[in-house]
């Protein structure tokens, strides 16, 4: 049991995470072994997400404080929350958990001030993420431009071939 102040200081960190995280994933973790949530923390970790069990009356406090107040609804239950920068991985590594662990329930989220359903939020895990998206980009940029230099180089060679050919049959003086 929590006392009054730690419950104070629960609802304040909490409300600082809702506030500060671009992206706010929210599940049900029952059935998880502590081994399973260790695993799920240290892969969440390696991308600056913070993965949290809560507690759902106080963190429905803290909850109305900020801008996640609409996912206040979601918290029943055995709830974790993963709290992040980045909403394309903290979906993609939840979804992907998910599928190895049926246990692990994907209940909704928030990015950047959108609400998420279920859905919503597998539909993120699909996104391909910012380096993603920049190399894809740079690929189709560099492909036009690789062809261009292959027809030029293609083109010089068969002009420097022609010239030779003709040095070749041209009659010396």
């Amino acid at each position: 049991m929590l006392t009054k102040e730690q419950k104070k200081n629960y609802i304040s960190e909490m409300t600082m995470q809702f506030e500060n995280s671009k992206a706010v994933m929210v599940t049900h973790y029952q059935g998880l072994t502590m081994v399973q949530l260790d695993d799920l923390r240290a892969k969440m970790r390696e991308h600056g997400i913070i993965f949290r069990i809560t507690k759902n009356r106080i963190t429905k406090l803290a909850l109305e404080k900020t801008k996640c107040k609409d996912l206040s609804n979601l918290f029943t239950g055995p709830t974790a929350v993963a709290f992040g920068e980045d909403a394309i991985m903290s979906a993609r590594i939840l979804s992907k958990f998910a599928k190895d662990n049926e246990n692990l329930k994907l209940i909704g989220g928030l990015m950047d001030n959108e609400i998420l359903d279920k859905a919503g939020v597998q539909n993120v895990a699909s996104l391909p993420t910012l380096d993603e998206a920049r190399a894809n980009i740079v690929g189709i940029l560099n492909a036009p431009a690789s062809k261009l230099v292959s027809i030029l180089l293609a083109y010089s060679e068969k002009m420097s071939s022609l010239s030779t050919e003709n040095s070749e049959t041209q009659p010396k003086e």
